[in-house]
């Protein structure tokens, strides 16, 4: 039996690792090449205040989002010096130390008034938030950084104005540029990243997929173009997992790559009695017919699909099968994927407790990353223990990838240790397995914006 053990919380060279809920967060100097970051402060920094409307705030020592009263925060950053192609941009932002932390930390957006004054902005005046949304910041705590992905909008030399607001009446507060250290920051990368190390298996794919409109037409085009094994995390065809809709609407699509395909069923799947068209259409791909999990493995990881429709009790033949499979597996990374998830914060489908013993499983033996689907959404969720709490050194990171194609769906009550999160973009997550290692990658459809991206140890 091959057992791995837990491995240490590491820094890896320079980098800070960043307790952050984030657009996206990429630890740097993990496979960099010919590449130069440039840090750029405020130039302008300031909030405004809904009942306090003629009251300018551009000296205070703190930026602050809220929703009660309504309190929006603006940025204004000057990027010079900088050539080459800018690979990355993190907009870095550090909790006041006095604060006790919030549940939202904002909504962050790219504004096109690059001209406000810090010291005139008042909430009567106020410049429109008017940008694409780049960003969400989940819950925070007092004296920690954050960071936002907003590589879609800094391509270059420039002033880049940015809007942050809350739907939360608990406020995030923000140290500013009069705070000297703690000030903002703008991190901007540029040159070039090694590609992948020769070899390395691709797993990709997402999860709520093939109906009649046209977003699985514009994931399955993503496909296209990417190589490797696809996965699908349930809800394959809609409604009701008919072979009539398996051959209408996902053959003229994802159907394209069944031959590289290992599906996991969906609640959807089983509205057909057995889910007789699911296990039909991908026949061994699928595992033993009408059992609906199995595993296999992929260069050094052990890939599990499970399957969240049947009984998953501690003790259930599904549980003590992933139990022996697991002790079984000389691999020293592993993932899994299921339909429906343990940890959600959409407000379509509360998270599916019912799961648990599955990820307890996975916990046990030091497995990796799970990914689930069953929301119409995309979510990160930084490693967790079973019982939803932070856990670094043994925790499974975990993503909802239900972005294949289904109409989207919104999100609720932010959960605890949400790190990334989208409801607007279709697209596919791309996992690049490494020996150690695996990077992440939200690749949205053509037209759309959204992305997130990061590299991981194995435990």
């Amino acid at each position: 039996m091959h057992i791995r053990f837990p491995r240490p919380s590491v820094t890896m060279g320079a980098v800070v690792v960043l307790v952050a809920a984030t657009a996206a967060v990429v630890v740097s100097g993990a496979g960099a090449a010919s590449a130069a970051s440039v840090t750029f402060t405020p130039v302008a920094d300031t909030y405004v205040q809904s009942d306090t409307a003629s009251t300018n705030y551009g000296t205070s020592t703190q930026v602050v989002v809220d929703n009660s009263p309504v309190r929006r925060s603006f940025l204004r950053f000057t990027v010079s010096g900088v050539s080459g192609t800018v690979t990355s941009a993190k907009l870095r932002l550090r909790t006041i130390s006095g604060n006790s932390g919030s549940d939202a930390g904002g909504t962050f957006r790219r504004m096109s008034n690059t001209t406000w004054s810090e010291t005139g902005t008042t909430w009567n005046n106020q410049p429109a938030i008017d940008g694409a949304t780049l960003g969400t910041i989940g819950a925070v705590s007092g004296n920690s950084w954050y960071e936002v992905d907003v590589t879609a909008a800094v391509t270059g030399n420039g002033t880049y104005s940015f809007g942050a607001t809350s739907a939360s009446g608990d406020g995030a507060y923000y140290d500013t540029r009069e705070s000297g250290a703690d000030a903002p920051q703008l991190v901007v990368a540029t040159g070039t990243t090694a590609p992948p190390e020769s070899g390395d298996p691709v797993f990709v794919g997402a999860g709520d997929i093939a109906d009649s409109g046209s977003g699985d037409s514009a994931t399955a085009t993503l496909l296209d173009s990417i190589p490797g094994t696809v996965f699908t995390t349930g809800d394959n065809v809609y409604d009701s997992g008919t072979a009539s809709q398996f051959n209408s609407y996902y053959e003229p699509t994802w159907g394209r790559h069944k031959t590289r395909t290992r599906p996991s069923p969906g609640n959807h799947d089983y509205n057909t009695s057995g889910a007789t068209g699911y296990y039909n259409y991908f026949g061994t791909s699928a595992g033993p017919s009408g059992r609906g999990y199995y595993s296999f493995d992929l260069g050094n990881w052990h890939i599990v699909s499970l399957n969240s429709n049947i009984s998953m009790s501690a003790g259930s033949t599904q549980e003590q099968w992933l139990r022996a499979d697991l002790a079984a597996s000389s691999k020293p990374c592993t993932l899994a994927y299921w339909h429906h998830p343990l940890f959600t914060s959409s407000s379509n489908h509360a998270p599916s407790t019912s799961t648990r013993p599955l990820y307890q499983a996975l916990y046990d033996y030091n497995a990796d990353v799970v990914v689930w689907g069953h929301n119409h959404v995309y979510e990160r969720f930084a490693p967790m223990n079973p019982a939803g709490g932070a856990d670094a050194n043994r925790g499974l990171r975990s993503f909802v990838a239900g972005m294949g194609g289904a109409g989207h769906y919104g999100f609720g009550t932010i959960q605890p240790n949400s790190e990334a999160r989208n409801s607007s973009a279709w697209g596919v997550l791309k996992f690049t397995l490494h020996s150690g290692s695996y990077d992440w990658r939200f690749v949205p459809v053509a037209g759309q914006t959204y992305n997130d991206s990061g590299t991981g140890s194995c435990h």
